[in-house]
């Protein structure tokens, strides 16, 4: 099974900035695309970004020229730098990963616990 931890989250005030961090672990084979979704109180989740296996990069309207999402492959690990913070980013961050894990030929996504980002106003 393939495990996901995120950290980094935490309290900011308006204009700051943070960086949160993924660990995939486990039996894994490959992983293609990583990415981060978000979820405020009473609210739908949403996509926030992702980034392939090639690099390529995709954004939700509302984080795009603050937000810029990363991989290291050597290291497991996807990264989501948030600058400018606004109080709206407010939400516990989820990230996900299509993984295939050691000798099962299918992929799925897996899930991580989340970590809380709180932005001041």
């Amino acid at each position: 099974q393939v495990q996901l931890v995120e950290s980094g989250g935490g309290l900011v005030q308006t204009g700051g900035s943070l960086r949160l961090s993924c660990v995939a672990s486990g039996s894994i084979f490959s992983i293609n695309v990583m990415g981060w979704y978000r979820q405020a109180p009473g609210k739908q989740r949403e996509l926030v970004a992702t980034i392939t296996s090639g690099s390529s990069t995709n954004y939700a309207d509302s984080v795009k020229g603050r937000f810029t999402i990363s991989r290291d492959d050597a290291k497991n690990t996807a990264y989501l730098q948030m600058n400018s913070l606004k109080p709206e980013d407010t939400a516990v961050y989820y990230c996900t990963a299509q993984v295939v894990a050691m000798g099962v030929p299918a992929d799925y996504t897996a899930w991580g616990q989340g970590t809380q980002v709180t932005v001041s106003s």
